[in-house]
């Protein structure tokens, strides 16, 4: 990576491979440049609308999703597992957009945290699809929606907005569902593949507390309250459903505490979320 490049320009480079081997690669270059200190600090370029994505998988609407087949058949497993790959895979662009879109609105603490985020999500995926491998699968074979990525579109307005949706809403669901993810595994004797999920759970919870340190963070500096604001904007601007169960022990870990989602759970116009399994 040349020594002048800027930081908008690594992240937006991640942002637009398409190939998701070229995309874990340029994601893990730019943590590594970040870190290193040789990438300038400049937000010099434009944005893209919508990360560069390749003809697999095929992307469907949530309600045209084939369903999956018994529980704990190879052919479950299979799809449990493709559709992690595909979360991970979009969650790296998540990142990576998160600090091109509004980096230069924070202190660099705040690339800090997402470059780390971005990297751990570019190893996420690696894993996982390595696991598909090793079950005879790939990436790509089966479809996936878009929910994750409609979700960033809905909120590129307002920093305040994608803290609360997406890492504490999206990625907060993933610690609800990947406990119940990890005892089917087990409980079918797919250790390896719990081991995997066991491995993003840890890492997950701290993307989560990220999103919460910066909301509050941002909060403080428009003079609003946090746990008011967050209600506001998880009902104006996300479509799906903050719905039990909830894993209070994780989410209290990352800073998401009852007080941000009690009461949240019987709004009848949620109907969708986008880690539901």
């Amino acid at each position: 990576m040349p020594a002048d490049t800027s930081v908008a320009a690594a992240a937006c480079g991640v942002l637009l491979a398409a190939d998701p081997r070229d995309k874990v690669k340029a994601a893990r270059a730019a943590a590594r440049a970040w870190r290193a200190g040789r990438l300038d600090w400049r937000f010099d370029v434009a944005v893209p609308d919508r990360p560069a994505r390749g003809d697999r998988p095929e992307l469907l609407p949530p309600s045209r999703m084939p369903k999956r087949g018994r529980a704990g058949s190879p052919r479950t497993r299979i799809a449990m597992l493709h559709a992690v790959a595909h979360i991970e895979y979009v969650a790296i662009d998540l990142a990576f957009d998160m600090v091109a879109r509004f980096g230069g609105l924070f202190p660099r603490a705040f690339t800090d945290d997402w470059m780390t985020v971005g990297a751990e999500e570019a190893m996420h995926f690696a894993i996982v699809a390595r696991r598909l491998r090793a079950l005879g699968a790939a990436y790509g074979d089966l479809p996936a929606h878009d929910g994750l990525w409609a979700a960033a579109a809905a909120t590129a307005h307002d920093p305040l907005a994608r803290l609360a949706i997406v890492p504490m809403v999206l990625e907060a669901r993933g610690l609800d569902v990947t406990p119940m993810m990890i005892a089917r595994f087990e409980a079918a004797g797919d250790q390896a593949s719990g081991r995997v999920l066991r491995r993003i759970l840890a890492d997950e919870v701290g993307h989560v507390a990220a999103g919460v340190r910066w909301f509050e963070s941002l909060c403080g500096d428009r003079g609003a309250a946090v746990v008011p604001t967050w209600r506001r904007l998880v009902g104006e601007g996300f479509a799906g459903a903050v719905k039990p169960p909830f894993n209070d022990s994780s989410r209290s870990s990352a800073g998401l505490t009852r007080a941000f989602y009690d009461g949240l759970v019987d709004v009848e116009r949620f109907t969708h979320g986008a880690f539901t399994t």
